[in-house]
């Protein structure tokens, strides 16, 4: 579907262009997220900055998302499943400080020195190169909510249509310009998909918008 996250950016950048969507910063989701935010932002015209969350895992699943905490401790718990897989309190407050803890520092390694973007009454962009479970996003939608975010997008290249429905209800709006019948992962839909190292993670954020 898409050669690289560039080109996802591209089509993403097109589609709310011609949806006529206006915002004052774009915060992309490291890592994947910064490529396709790069393009978006330079696109748009807006500032990049990003946005961090950690999964938080089941007990005897890793895997198996039973909550999403961003940055700055803001949090999603899928509380049914919880109580389903009577998740101990003391794990549960374990995991949240770990992965908090985790995605604090994605977030001080890749902006280094500079000061995080003001959110305040701002009309913020979330940029991702793609979404599965939306456990991680709704945690950073709920992180720029709370920080005041005067009105917040959601947008990704790729999504299930159960998940893009879902996140209709924590973002003011949301646009995914391919959402397949058939999904089992984002990476499915990119003929390359390969990680972004740290470093070019940084350099996306310190540039206007390159290949792949």
């Amino acid at each position: 579907m898409y050669k690289n996250r560039t080109d996802a950016g591209r089509r993403l950048a097109q589609l709310l262009a011609e949806r006529g969507v206006e915002g004052d910063v774009v915060l992309a989701v490291p890592r994947g997220g910064l490529p396709v935010g790069r393009v978006v932002a330079d696109r748009l015209g807006l500032p990049l900055d990003i946005v961090a969350a950690r999964k938080i895992g089941s007990p005897r699943n890793p895997e198996l998302a039973i909550g999403a905490v961003a940055s700055d401790g803001t949090r999603w718990l899928n509380d049914e499943l919880i109580d389903d897989l009577d998740v101990d309190s003391q794990y549960l407050k374990d995991a949240i400080e770990r992965e908090r803890e985790a995605a604090l520092s994605k977030v001080q390694r890749y902006r280094g020195d500079r000061p995080p973007m003001e959110l305040d009454g701002k009309r913020v962009l979330i940029v991702d190169d793609g979404v599965a479970t939306g456990a991680t996003t709704i945690a950073c939608i709920r992180q720029v909510v709370a920080a005041g975010a005067e009105r917040v997008v959601l947008a990704v290249p790729v999504g299930p249509r159960h998940t893009v429905e879902r996140l209709r209800s924590e973002a003011d709006e949301v646009f995914c310009v391919e959402t397949p019948r058939y999904f089992s992962a984002v990476g499915q839909f990119y003929e390359s998909f390969e990680q972004v190292s740290d470093e070019r993670a940084k350099a996306y954020l310190g540039e206007t918008e390159g290949g792949e």
